[in-house]
C-alpha cells in the first residue's frame, strides 16, 4: 500500500470538461483504489506540449515512470504499489490519458520526445532523475538520455524498448499508420470491453483479473483527443511494414547509452522476441537483462517479481 504523496501545486486539469473526461478520471481513480495507490494527480505546465497530467505518489527519492504510446500513466498502478520509499511521478506521452496532445509529424517525433521529457522533469523540479520505463517511454527516455546524458541517472526498461533493433509494433498499430485506413478502422470499431480484452491479448498479457486496468483504457479510447493522437503518432513512427528510418534506435546508438539499464521482458511479448532482448542487453555497455513470465506490461501480473528486480537496481545505481 502506498503511502500518500507530499502535497504539491496542482493546476486545473486539461480537458475535463471533453466529453469522456470525467468518465476517465473516475475509472483512473478505480483504478488506483484497486491496487490501493494513494496518488495525487498533479497538471503541469510543459512548454513544448502544454498542460501534462502526472501521476504522484509516495515519499523518498523522486523515480519517473514514462509509460508507453496509447495508453495511460494509471496502468503503472500495479507496480507503483509495490514500489515503496520513492516519491514516484507516473507520466503518460502527449495526447494519451488526460495529457494535451502534440503535432506529431514524422521527421520530429524526436525532437517532440526530448523537449517534452525535458519540460516534464523541469516542471517536476527534477535536474537528473531515475526512470521505470515502457516501450515508447523508453525510446523517448533513451533518446533524452543521448541528447542530454546529464538527466537520465540510470533506467529500468519494462516490456520491449519502441522501435530497438529490427522490433516492430503489432499488426493493429501498424493498420493505424496507414494513410485513411487508420482512422476509418479506428472510428468503424467502437472502444468497448471486448475490444480493449483483445488489444491487452494482442500485446501478449492475460485480460483476466485485471478488468480495472482493462475499464481505464476504455475510458482513455473514449477521450476525444485519443483517436488523432493514435493515428498520428503511428503516422509519424511507422511505414506500415516497419518503422522509419529516424525513430529507430540501433546498435550504434545504443553503445553510446552512458546510463546504467535494466531490461525486464515478458517471455511472450509481442512487440520483440528474447532474440532482440540478449541483443539490445549487449549492444547497451552497462545493462542487464531479466524474463519474466508475461507480455509487453510483465508488472501486470508479476507486479511483485518487477518491483522487487527494480528496487534492486536503484539500490545498486540510484
Amino acid at each position: 500500500m502506498r503511502s500518500q504523496p507530499t502535497p504539491t501545486t496542482t493546476t486545473p486539469s486539461p480537458g475535463t470538461s471533453a466529453p469522456g473526461s470525467t468518465a476517465f478520471l473516475d475509472a483512473q481513480q478505480r483504478v488506483l483504489d484497486a491496487y490501493q495507490v494513494h496518488a495525487e494527480r498533479r497538471v503541469v505546465d510543459v512548454p513544448s506540449a502544454g498542460k501534462a497530467q502526472v501521476l504522484v505518489s509516495g515519499e523518498g527519492p523522486s523515480l519517473v515512470m514514462v509509460i508507453g504510446g496509447a495508453v495511460p500513466a494509471a496502468f503503472w498502478a500495479p507496480l507503483m504499489a509495490r514500489l515503496e520509499g520513492y516519491t514516484l511521478h507516473a507520466v503518460e506521452l502527449p495526447g494519451f490519458g488526460l495529457t494535451e496532445p502534440v503535432a506529431y509529424r514524422a521527421g520530429t517525433v524526436r525532437r517532440t520526445a526530448v523537449d517534452y521529457l525535458s519540460g516534464v522533469l523541469d516542471a517536476l523540479g527534477l535536474a537528473r532523475a531515475d526512470f521505470v520505463t515502457q516501450s515508447m517511454g523508453s525510446q523517448w527516455t533513451t533518446w533524452l538520455s543521448l541528447e542530454h546524458p546529464e538527466r537520465v541517472r540510470s533506467q529500468v526498461m519494462m516490456g520491449c524498448p519502441a522501435f530497438f533493433l529490427d522490433t516492430t509494433a503489432i499488426v493493429p498499430f501498424r493498420l493505424a499508420s496507414v494513410p485513411g485506413l487508420g482512422r476509418l478502422l479506428m472510428s468503424a470499431q467502437k472502444p468497448s470491453e471486448g475490444s480493449t480484452e483483445r488489444i491487452i491479448r494482442a500485446v501478449g498479457e492475460d485480460p483476466a483479473g485485471i478488468s480495472e486496468l482493462r475499464d481505464v483504457l476504455l475510458a482513455a479510447q473514449r477521450v476525444p483527443a485519443y483517436t488523432p493522437s493514435m493515428v498520428a503518432l503511428m503516422r509519424a513512427s511507422m511505414r506500415w511494414t516497419r518503422p522509419r528510418a529516424e525513430v529507430v534506435t540501433g546498435a550504434a546508438e545504443l553503445r553510446r547509452v552512458e546510463h546504467p539499464v535494466r531490461l525486464v521482458w515478458g517471455r511472450d511479448d509481442t512487440f520483440g522476441g528474447l532474440d532482440s532482448a540478449r541483443r539490445m542487453a549487449e549492444c547497451i555497455p552497462d545493462a542487464d537483462l531479466h524474463i519474466l513470465p508475461g507480455g509487453h506490461a510483465p508488472w501486470f501480473h508479476q507486479a511483485e517479481n518487477a518491483a522487487a528486480l527494480t528496487q534492486e537496481f536503484l539500490a545498486a545505481h540510484a
